[in-house]
């Protein structure tokens, strides 16, 4: 018997770790912005551009991080609202991410679109996470790990979530 196709709307949404400055770009800025929406434009590293581009899908739900924050930590949960499209700050005359190598026929880079979904009540902070043992296995607390886009085991996902008081 042949195994049932899975069709994107059947498709369990994934969970992801997306890393901000909050004096960039903060989850507050999110919640302000028209329809607490913005193109998560400006990553410039291959592997993060990959799961952008190949693996973050519509209606995958988004962990906020505040990274170089004092202390870092999650703020909110955002999910994706528009899958993987060229960064036109790319292409932007001037602009901090622009890149002149790349060809709009053939964009180098990638965003998607976010909302935000909920602030956290109270943040999760890197040292909460570090004190807790579920937290094994987490990508954020691994040494020399500096992605500002990575994958979420469910249970991760979770535990930062009762961590924050929303469970």
């Amino acid at each position: 018997m042949a195994k049932k196709q899975t069709t994107p709307q059947e498709r369990e949404p994934r969970m992801w770790l997306f890393k901000s400055e909050p004096d960039v770009f903060s989850f507050q800025d999110l919640l302000k912005a028209p329809k607490k929406r913005t193109g998560w434009d400006g990553v410039r590293n291959y592997q993060a551009r990959n799961f952008l581009r190949d693996d973050c899908k519509l209606g995958d739900l988004v962990l906020y991080w505040h990274s170089n924050a004092e202390p870092p930590h999650a703020a909110g949960i955002a999910k994706i609202v528009r899958e993987g499209h060229p960064d036109p700050t790319q292409f932007e005359r001037g602009h901090d991410h622009e890149d002149p190598g790349s060809d709009p026929s053939d964009p180098r880079w990638m965003q998607v679109e976010i909302e935000a979904v909920k602030a956290f009540p109270r943040p999760v902070t890197i040292d909460m996470l570090r004190a807790d043992k579920r937290s094994a296995g987490m990508l954020l607390l691994a040494k020399g790990q500096r992605l500002s886009i990575q994958p979420l085991a469910a249970a991760h996902y979770e535990l930062v979530l009762e961590l924050a008081g929303l469970t």
